[in-house]
């Protein structure tokens, strides 16, 4: 499993919609269009696929950053939720 935060720029209040609802059954919400989502392979192929059939690429933007375990060593939050725990991981 890894951690991916999943960003978001989408123009159109509808499709917005969709693709944040779609996006919340996958992780949890940090920032307003901002998602951090613990995913094994085939659940992250899974939801680039669903994902592929509600974005219009030529309007909207979505940016994927997987993160190993040595990168989350390293985030920084300052105020909000914490940073989403691999299973099985400890992040001191």
């Amino acid at each position: 499993m890894l951690l991916y935060i999943i960003a978001y720029d989408i123009p159109v209040d509808k499709r917005r919609k969709k693709i944040s609802d779609l996006l919340e059954g996958y992780g949890r919400r940090v920032q307003y269009s901002v998602f951090e989502c613990v995913l094994t392979a085939p659940k992250y192929t899974e939801l680039k696929k669903r994902l592929k059939k509600q974005v219009v690429i030529s309007e909207d933007s979505i940016r994927f950053y997987p993160l190993s375990s040595h990168t989350l060593e390293k985030i920084e939050v300052w105020g909000g939720l914490p940073v989403s725990q691999l299973p099985g991981s400890v992040i001191v």
